[in-house]
């Protein structure tokens, strides 16, 4: 009888449908990188604690975001790879060609395909840098509807279950720095979604409905290129937007997108976007040049020199992945290296660093923290896990086997991986 019932409950288990505690909404989830509720494996490898993987055709380094049952990853597939469930390998840079600009709908508990949609068909107007793609920006979910931005191809929002509900491909064409490509993400944030605009022509900072897609306001930024995403900052004084920038780092009104405040010294072609905490914003890059400051988001007017300016320091900076603040301590890289360094956010004072993580090379994923540890993955497919602690302490050296450079998420007890050739779900 006792078997009996344990039968029958363990087949009542088996109807019932996953329970999804965590979301993981936008690029680096909540803009710090900071999963607070997440515990995903420490170890894995091609095999090893791999729950699914499945192929995705052409090219994105966009990163996945997940919302309960679903998982949503972009991709620049050439006219003719789609079917074929892996794209031929050639130069990415050399793809203007036709490509079909794609939003793909994964179950997360399976890794089977729930939809598909082509935003769009369009040959690229110009290259990009050759480690770079056509669908680099990442999507973003608020649980009600999904956007996906091709950049100069259009930002397109669907129902969950893709329904195109509106796009907006008015923007007109990007020209980037050197024909490096495009890529900042947009961001949700109440009833906007904004929308970043920076290249060598007429820069500016989109905020759309995002019910709508109509403009609610937009200002004009006088910066080149940039690829950084903008972060939203709770202040006394209201929400502002955060944004990098080559000539300087700014804070506008989230309501109005009056500027609030700026700060000069960064470098050339910013990427990395700016974190918040400890009533602090941080904002640094490190192409040609090094430069990361913490910023007190009240003041008022340029702040360059100011006591606005709590602490800054101008070596071992960021490039291309943005920092990581987690439980008081800011992790940033040096350049695109594997060299990490941690210190207080409060006051810039080190914990541990500039130190080489051993394994990893170049870096363009950002670093993520879950269940009291922080994530750092290279362009290699190598994940180094270490102890989020004010020690360096590594816990472990994991592989996937294929180039990544978008961002992982961190969910439940689970980590979602897009390298170049499959979404990954991490799990034990």
């Amino acid at each position: 009888m006792a078997n009996r019932f344990c039968l029958c409950l363990l087949s009542v288990g088996l109807l019932l449908p996953p329970t999804w505690a965590g979301n993981w909404g936008h690029w680096r989830g909540d803009g710090n990188g900071v999963a607070t509720d997440a515990n995903p494996p420490v170890r894995w490898s091609s095999s090893l604690n791999v729950k699914w993987k499945v192929p995705i055709p052409g090219y994105g380094s966009g990163s996945p975001v997940v919302w309960e049952d679903r998982v949503f990853v972009v991709s620049g597939v050439p006219v003719g790879d789609g079917s074929s469930g892996r794209a031929r390998r050639r130069s990415r840079a050399s793809q203007q060609q036709p490509l079909e600009f794609t939003l793909y709908c994964f179950d997360r508990a399976t890794g089977g395909l729930q939809w598909k949609r082509v935003a769009t068909v369009a040959t690229p107007h110009e290259g990009t840098h050759d480690t770079n793609n056509f669908a680099a920006a990442s999507p973003c979910t608020d649980g009600q509807h999904v956007y996906a931005h091709f950049g100069s191809r259009g930002l397109y929002c669907y129902t969950l279950d893709g329904a195109l509900v509106w796009k907006r491909d008015d923007f007109g064409k990007m020209q980037t720095r050197n024909t490096f490509g495009e890529g900042s993400s947009p961001t949700i944030e109440g009833e906007k979604i904004l929308v970043p605009w920076d290249h060598e022509g007429p820069s500016a900072l989109y905020a759309l409905n995002k019910l709508t897609g109509k403009t609610i306001w937009k200002v004009e930024r006088d910066e080149p290129t940039c690829w950084a995403t903008p972060l939203v900052v709770e202040t006394g004084a209201g929400k502002q937007v955060v944004m990098n920038g080559q000539n300087y780092a700014r804070g506008y009104d989230l309501e109005t997108g009056e500027e609030l405040w700026r700060c000069g010294g960064q470098t050339e072609r910013p990427v990395a976007s700016a974190v918040s905490g400890q009533g602090l914003i941080f904002v640094g890059s490190g192409f040609r040049g090094a430069f990361l400051g913490a910023f007190q988001p009240d003041q008022r007017g340029d702040l360059e020199g100011s006591e606005a300016v709590v602490w800054s320091v101008d070596r071992d900076t960021p490039d291309i992945a943005s920092p990581l603040l987690s439980s008081g301590r800011l992790y940033y890289y040096k350049a695109k290296s594997g060299v990490i360094s941690c210190v207080d956010a409060k006051t810039g004072k080190p914990y541990f660093g500039p130190t080489r993580v051993e394994g990893l090379g170049t870096i363009y994923a950002s670093p993520i923290a879950a269940g009291g540890r922080v994530y750092l993955t290279d362009r290699a497919g190598t994940t180094v896990v270490i102890r989020d602690s004010e020690d360096y302490e590594v816990l472990a050296s994991n592989s996937v086997g294929e180039t990544v450079d978008a961002t992982p998420a961190p969910v439940d007890d689970e980590l979602f991986i897009r390298g170049e050739q499959h979404l990954f779900c991490i799990a034990e």
